[in-house]
């Protein structure tokens, strides 16, 4: 042999096409492990981008040029401001009042409501208006209640100028009349008009009942001499920030949630490594006789490497390309999942089309090619370095692989090492941590091959007394071809880790959630407007109904509370905050962190004192225990408010102030009332108050009342219904791992066919020979499904204690449920089991003459 004068590439090419078509089944396999590895990250790409894209479109109508705005408290900016700054020449500036309406006669929908100046829009959102004159639509300034729709939001819901449209501001049912429409310019333009209402300033202002505010004022500034002058003229609460601020904000608020689902595609696509590693050490192992040939016909190691590399690389560009199309339809499928989250969680949002980007899919094409080279390039070395006589010996790789045991334990120490470092470092940075997690799991699927072996051996004497024969050569056949077997033990382990570790997460959040709304929400009724979502109420409870219901027989104590946003200084952003009346735990609200004594802080807090913040605030800001004091930004300039305790909440992830109402209602002139916490007089029924209300208010659209038992079932559900997404997941991953193990099996049979023919020859029964496979593939589901519970209660421990608190910043204790670990033992052996029908099938339809016949 000489490796220096090679031999022609192209015998090669046709040796590998024979080998294709001869074994097509393996192949199939191979791309499916890549193809649904790399479809659940585009899938995951697809959905988040789109309704990134949406939420950008939506910003983008009621933006339009601006480069700046004029913000103010939860009140809005007072109009004088605008008339002001026109009178000093500021001439691109716009009024805009902005909210979001659920369309009854649209489908019954939210949509955004935009109210504006038409004579200041010029400069601003031209594109919107650029195919009519505004100035025709008459009725836009003179009709009362006119609001202008997209030409093609009309005629989809049939309506036609002079039609009425039923609409629900802030809580509250009103009626609008269609005055006009508008004819984008453009595609982009059309898109960003799908959602959206426009009306008159002055007709905005009264629905949305803002008389003599706005929501802010646009500002087109071409230079920083002009902001500082505008900035000077600016009164106390009211800021300049960029148009881009709101954006920002946003995308920060879902970055984690973005960031988690992406995490748990790449474990899918980590699994489809472990398959795509095991259908070509087999390739590589079945031809190594032919490799060997090969050698010593002169094919050198260097053809021979680049042989097997080029295979993998055309069956990774094939399962690429079929990944990207199966993402692109699953993220379709997925948008509604996440929108449906965002929209529970963080803002409204409606997304009409699927984003697919040229990064997306450039992603998913280099994560699928280099996932395919890094699994094959192991075999391809081993391939290239084997000599040709050990080559020809069928048993020199599994002895190989018993002389590997002792360094993949030091493998696994020295990754699981890095992985615990990784994990432990301070910090809330979460790729850091995700790396820390997949180390983690990497080492402990190092370790499947050792302890398959460990276990094998000392299952094979009881195995054999209880079993006979048949029974002892299972678990032997297991260990004698550990190359295989134990990739395919591993990724099922993988995957049933998985569902377990994510099952207990799930399962321990919402035990904890469950715990937390019932020792937190202990009033009998609560009383909230309508909701455009199913997260916080956006409008306000009617001045009327606020007075009657707190006054009602049986009624001992309403508490009531305003939910705004507000600007924080220090922080450089707007914070949720809560202004309450009094406690709605009656006392036994979680706390992590108390200035002072317990039994004093509720009234001193309801004196004024200071303000409590939600552990997700004190995460999310980084702030050190004890917090000091935080500065908001109220009406009448900075003001700064001590921490009397850091509370246990699990509403928002985003965290949350909250503060006395007195204190809240003299720094913002705020009156307004969101909610209201009914605790009943002993003796009522909240059944029959709850009749009693309902009578009195029937047939008002603008007030909700019911039971506290009835919100907490509600929570319960919108959790439930924002792990749908993780589901799917854990799904696709289960679904790759059964590839693999049938990929194994299906390897097994061919390399063993020669084998289980002989013992077909000296009398071995068709049935014993599914009996041979059922308990092999039982062992092999067994082995999966024990290493996965170990490996899932780690994993589980990682998300909860790391992952979730840098990226949420709750605190939730562990639960644990049997069903967890009896389901995902089940799986493990009901897959496993599954995936040996088909070899054992093949294997016994195969005649004796042809099975024991050599190549």
């Amino acid at each position: 042999m000489n490796d220096q004068a090679p031999v022609a590439y192209a015998p090669l090419w046709r040796t590998a096409w024979r080998r294709l078509r001869q074994r097509p089944f393996q192949y199939i396999l191979l791309v499916l492990g890549i193809a649904l590895g790399v479809a659940m990250i585009v899938a995951i790409d697809v959905s988040s981008n789109s309704a990134q894209r949406a939420f950008d479109l939506s910003a983008a109508a009621i933006t339009g040029k601006s480069t700046h705005r004029l913000v103010s408290g939860p009140a809005g900016v007072d109009q004088q401001l605008y008339v002001d700054l026109r009178r000093h020449g500021y001439d691109f500036s716009a009024p805009v009042i902005e909210g979001y309406v659920l369309a009854r006669g649209l489908g019954n929908r939210a949509m955004q409501f935009m109210g504006t100046d038409p004579f200041a829009e010029s400069a601003f959102r031209s594109p919107l208006w650029s195919n009519q004159n505004i100035a025709e639509l008459g009725g836009f300034l003179t009709r009362p209640n006119g609001v202008v729709l997209s030409r093609q939001v009309a005629q989809k819901y049939g309506l036609a100028v002079g039609d009425r449209i039923a609409l629900q501001v802030k809580g509250a049912p009103t009626t609008v009349t269609l005055v006009g429409l508008l004819t984008p310019a453009d595609e982009v333009s059309n898109q960003k008009l799908s959602d959206l209402i426009i009306a008159d300033i002055s007709t905005a202002q009264e629905l949305f009942h803002m008389p003599g505010r706005l929501s802010h004022i646009d500002l087109i500034i071409k230079d920083e001499a002009t902001a500082t002058r505008i900035q000077q003229r600016l009164p106390a609460g009211v800021r300049m920030e960029t148009s881009d601020t709101q954006r920002d904000t946003v995308k920060q608020m879902t970055d984690a949630f973005t960031v988690n689902l992406t995490a748990l595609s790449l474990i899918a696509l980590l699994v489809g490594i472990f398959l795509i590693y095991n259908t070509v050490t087999f390739n590589v192992v079945q031809r190594r006789p032919f490799f060997a040939i090969l050698r010593c016909l002169g094919v050198t190691r260097e053809q021979l490497f680049w042989l097997i590399m080029t295979e993998s690389l055309v069956a990774g560009l094939i399962g690429t390309g079929l990944g990207l199309l199966i993402g692109i339809w699953l993220g379709e499928g997925l948008i509604g999942l996440v929108t449906q989250t965002i929209n529970d969680f963080y803002f409204v949002i409606n997304v009409r089309n699927v984003s697919v980007s040229a990064e997306s899919l450039l992603k998913g094409l280099i994560i699928g090619i280099f996932a395919a080279m890094l699994a094959t390039l192991p075999p391809a070395i081993e391939a290239m370095r084997t000599v040709p006589a050990s080559t020809l010996r069928r048993s020199s790789l599994e002895s190989k692989i018993t002389k590997l045991m002792p360094w993949l334990w030091v493998a696994w120490f020295g990754l699981g090492s890095f992985g615990v470092l990784m994990l432990w470092l301070p910090g809330n940075n979460l790729v850091v941590a995700f790396v820390g997690l997949f180390s983690v799991l990497i080492a402990l699927a190092l370790i499947a091959p050792p302890l398959t072996r460990f276990v094998m051996l000392r299952l094979a004497p009881g195995l054999g007394r209880l079993l006979g024969p048949i029974g002892r050569m299972a678990p032997r056949n297991i260990v004698r071809s550990l190359s295989r077997t134990s990739i395919a033990i591993a990724a099922l382990m993988m995957a049933v880790s998985l569902m377990v570790g994510v099952s207990i997460s799930v399962g321990s959040f919402r035990q904890t959630l469950a715990n937390w709304l019932e020792v937190t929400l202990k009033s009998d009724v609560y009383v909230s407007p309508p909701t455009l979502t199913s997260g916080r109420p956006s409008g306000n409870l009617p001045v009327d109904a606020v007075r009657n219901i707190s006054k009602w027989p049986g009624v001992r104590d309403a508490v009531m509370a305003r939910y705004s946003s507000v600007f924080a200084p220090d922080w450089g952003r707007e914070v949720e905050l809560m202004a309450v009346s009094g406690d709605i735990s009656d006392g036994k609200r979680p706390y992590r962190w108390i200035d002072g004594n317990k039994d004093t802080l509720w009234p001193r807090f309801l004196a004024g004192k200071g303000v409590m913040l939600s552990e997700p605030m004190v995460s999310r800001q980084h702030l050190q225990m004890p917090p000091r004091p935080i500065t908001l930004m109220t009406d009448s300039g900075p003001q700064t408010f001590p921490v009397l305790a850091v509370f246990s909440d699990y509403t928002s992830d985003q965290g949350v102030i909250l503060m006395d109402r007195a204190s809240y209602r003299a720094h913002w002139q705020d009156d307004d009332v969101t909610t209201m916490f009914l605790f009943l007089a002993s003796g009522a029924n909240s059944g029959a108050l709850i009749d009693q209300l309902q009578a009195a208010f029937a047939g008002r659209e603008d007030i909700v009342i019911q039971s506290t038992h009835s919100v907490r079932e509600a929570s319960m559900f919108i959790f439930d219904r924002s792990f749908t997404i993780t589901i799917a997941l854990q799904l696709v991953a289960t679904v790759v791992a059964f590839i693999g193990v049938l990929s194994a099996l299906m390897s097994l049979e061919l390399d063993r066919a020669h084998e289980l023919g002989v013992f077909r020859a000296i009398g071995m029964t068709t049935r014993q020979l599914w009996k041979l496979m059922f308990i092999e593939t039982g062992l092999m589901g067994g082995m999966a499904g024990l290493m996965a519970l170990p490996t899932g209660c780690i994993l589980a421990w990682i998300l909860v204690r790391i992952i979730n608190v840098r990226s949420f910043g709750w605190t939730l204790q562990m639960h644990f449920e049997s069903a967890h670990f009896l389901r995902a033992l089940l799986v493990a052996v009901v897959a496993a089991l599954a995936a040996g029908m088909y070899p054992a099938w093949r294997l016994g339809r195969m005649t004796i003459r042809t099975a024991i016949r050599e190549e």
